[in-house]
């Protein structure tokens, strides 16, 4: 059902606790596939990738990959996000939605956990990345995103500007810093 691409970059030491909230996903069958976009991976990234048994792909292959994925849609996280229990229901729930017809918005976005959420000055100050509360998409909208005006996509670039639904559960965003 869903493929999970997380953009690796050299700092992305945090990588293992994404994961680690994936997998009840992965035991429900929810999770088929996680990719991971090198972007100047690590050495501990690398080594947690080889672990877990992601597939890492060059940032260049992105378009291949996602037409390739092995989910019908598409989740973009960034590493360090980690989904909060309830995560799954929501997805299927969304998906299922989508399918007969009574969402109003194919993709869709998790909700920042509360002890996450920024007071009012802070969210003026703060800089805010399209997938940092995650972004499900369907595979076929996200092939066409991959495919709109850029030479090399990239998941930001992907999720930017999209309309979407907010997911009844949580994420908690990578923390920057």
């Amino acid at each position: 059902m869903l493929s999970v691409f997380i953009d690796c970059g050299p700092d992305d030491h945090k990588l293992a606790s994404t994961l680690g909230s994936l997998v009840p996903g992965a035991v429900e069958g929810i999770v088929r596939e996680v990719v991971l976009v090198d972007r100047g991976m690590g050495a501990d990234a690398r080594k947690v990738a080889d672990h877990t048994g992601c597939r890492v792909i060059a940032r260049a292959a992105l378009r291949d990959a996602i037409r390739a994925a092995k989910g019908d849609w598409l989740l973009f996280v960034e590493p360090g996000a980690r989904l909060v229990p309830g995560w799954i229901a929501a997805v299927v729930e969304h998906v299922e939605r989508v399918q007969e017809g009574r969402a109003k918005m194919p993709s869709a976005r998790f909700r920042r956990a509360a002890i996450d959420r920024p007071r009012f000055l802070q969210r003026i100050r703060e800089i805010r990345t399209a997938i940092a509360e995650g972004f499900v998409v369907r595979k076929e909208q996200a092939i066409g995103l991959a495919g709109q005006g850029v030479s090399v996509p990239t998941l930001e670039g992907m999720a930017k500007g999209v309309a979407v639904t907010r997911l009844d559960a949580e994420i908690r965003p990578a923390h920057r810093g």
